[in-house]
């Protein structure tokens, strides 16, 4: 059983991978919904569809308060800030900022996005402050909240296509033997719809999402080769240093390429891992070929300079 479209839903990070997904979602489904963003462009298609667009920042307790006002549900999550000199400084104070906001509005369901391995409170990087986000809701008094904890983004395959076009590998801290759980977006924001659509949990709850099946680098490796008849494309497990390094050079603030290794160095120790086994609730439809096949080729091609003109 749905919920009437009399209620509304507020979607926080609406124009990012899950929260625009999730809005077209529902209003799919006939729902009111009121989309969060910090940029009118990336707004714009989603109020063509019938969202209620919010200009606010996450950081603004009157404005957040003010998009909260008169919610049913509210999907949260902390934004990436790849600049921010301070992530934890800057993850919580978006939390603070929810919190604060849920707090006066009174708002009855809040569905958050947070991390496999976000019971972890230190050495899961940038994972810890998903775990301080979780434990200020769980402090709530008369609020239902449950935290979705996903995977591995299949789209973090995107951060590999430049790295491929210019040396012919994918790398990065982790061992490539090892199995890790990888989720395309999409399902996670079907989840996530069905979730807010029914409104059936209560109290204070956990719900992994741990994709298709578990995965190597190096296998995620042959999959992309076999895809992109790239022959001699493989995967290399870089030093931790070199790649934060790295990641700085790139843009990256040093605290956030810091906290970016720290958790794939976790993932390599066994420390961050999901607490459940796989189950048919925690497994989710799309397979890595499909994702591969679907969604990260046509970007991957788009990437490809021009073929040159026969004279």
């Amino acid at each position: 059983m749905t919920m009437q479209p009399d209620h509304l839903y507020v979607i926080t990070g609406a124009t990012g991978q899950i929260g625009r997904k999730l809005v077209r979602h529902l209003l799919q489904e006939g729902q009111k919904v009121r989309a969060i963003g910090r940029d009118p462009n990336k707004l714009k298609p989603l109020s063509d569809l019938g969202a209620e667009p919010f200009l606010g920042n996450l950081e603004d307790v009157s404005a957040i308060t003010q998009a909260f006002s008169g919610a049913q549900a509210v999907f949260t999550m902390i934004p990436p800030n790849t600049a921010v000199e301070n992530l934890r400084a800057y993850q919580s104070k978006v939390s603070e900022v929810y919190t604060a906001a849920l707090k006066t509005t009174r708002v009855p369901y809040v569905l958050n996005l947070s991390s496999v391995g976000a019971h972890l409170k230190e050495s899961a990087g940038l994972i810890s402050g998903l775990h301080d986000n979780e434990e200020r809701l769980n402090n709530l008094e008369g609020l239902n909240v449950l935290h979705l904890r996903p995977c591995f983004f299949m789209e973090n395959l995107f951060s590999f296509i430049d790295l491929i076009n210019q040396r012919g590998v994918i790398g990065s801290p982790l061992d490539g033997n090892i199995f890790l759980p990888m989720i395309a977006t999409a399902d996670i924001a079907d989840v996530a719809a069905d979730l807010l659509l029914k409104l059936a949990f209560t109290g204070k709850s956990v719900r992994e999402l741990l994709g298709h099946r578990d995965v190597t680098m190096n296998q995620l490796a042959a999959l992309i080769e076999k895809e992109i008849k790239n022959k001699s494309l493989h995967y290399v497990q870089w030093p931790p240093a070199q790649v934060e390094a790295g990641l700085i050079q790139n843009g990256m603030s040093q605290d956030v390429a810091r906290l970016m290794v720290e958790m794939q160095v976790g993932m390599n120790k066994g420390i961050i891992k999901p607490n459940e086994n796989r189950s048919p609730q925690n497994t989710t439809p799309t397979s890595l070929e499909e994702f591969i096949r679907t969604v990260f080729l046509p970007t991957y091609h788009l990437s490809q300079p021009p073929a040159p003109v026969a004279a």
